[in-house]
């Protein structure tokens, strides 16, 4: 069985709409596959519990293998910063647009939690795999990021999911699910720590037009 495939199935009560399948998309009546980006983040949340476990198990062994460490962190790392660069780009933009609850306060919390996480992330890249200041490091990453990801469940994703037009949360899965797709790595992409405020700032200024066609006019998602 797959990652996505084991989501729970959410049953939904909107007319033409089924369900949100464990593949991370909503599939209408007409077995249409709809990407939903709430569902693909909590696959990639998912995916990173599943490899900071897997480097438990590395760890338990005896002797320790510092290169089956490496095949699991640097594919975890890379993954950790794309995966938050994405969501500053398309997602969080958003909720601050379209979440009730408190966007503002949601935001300022992610990007937040982001720069521990990528602060983390560099850190155990510049120590020797498998030594104790490396398993110090990537301890921090995950603590961040196990923090960041119940907010973020709890809050942000919940917010949007609620409050969100259901063709806006395909449109960013869609972004979403096809920027996953074509950066294994961060090779092209700027990852960089974020000023909070200032973030939420710049986007609460940009958002005076309210867009009824869900066009997210972000351009290109390349090294931006």
């Amino acid at each position: 069985m797959s990652l996505y495939q084991r989501h729970a199935v959410l049953e939904i009560g909107r007319p033409g709409l089924s369900r949100i399948l464990s593949t991370g998309v909503v599939t209408g009546s007409w077995g249409v596959e709809m990407p939903d980006i709430t569902m693909l983040i909590l696959a990639d949340h998912d995916w990173f519990r599943e490899r900071f476990a897997k480097l438990d198990y590395l760890q338990a062994q005896t002797p320790v293998d510092p290169a089956a460490l490496a095949r699991v962190w640097r594919p975890l790392s890379e993954k950790l910063d794309v995966h938050a660069y994405i969501e500053e780009k398309i997602f969080y933009p958003q909720l601050l647009q379209r979440g009730t609850d408190d966007p503002e306060g949601e935001t300022l919390d992610a990007i937040g939690d982001h720069n521990d996480i990528r602060d983390g992330v560099r850190a155990a890249n510049a120590c020797q795999v498998g030594t104790k200041e490396w398993w110090a490091a990537v301890g921090r990453t995950r603590e961040a990021n196990d923090d960041h990801m119940g907010e973020e469940e709890r809050e942000g994703l919940s917010d949007f999911r609620r409050h969100a037009p259901v063709g806006l949360r395909e449109a960013l899965g869609r972004q979403y699910r096809d920027f996953m797709t074509q950066h294994a790595t961060t090779k092209g992409l700027l990852i960089a720590d974020r000023d909070p405020e200032g973030y939420v700032e710049e986007f609460e200024n940009t958002a005076q037009v309210k867009r009824t066609d869900f066009s997210l006019r972000i351009g290109s998602l390349k090294g931006e």
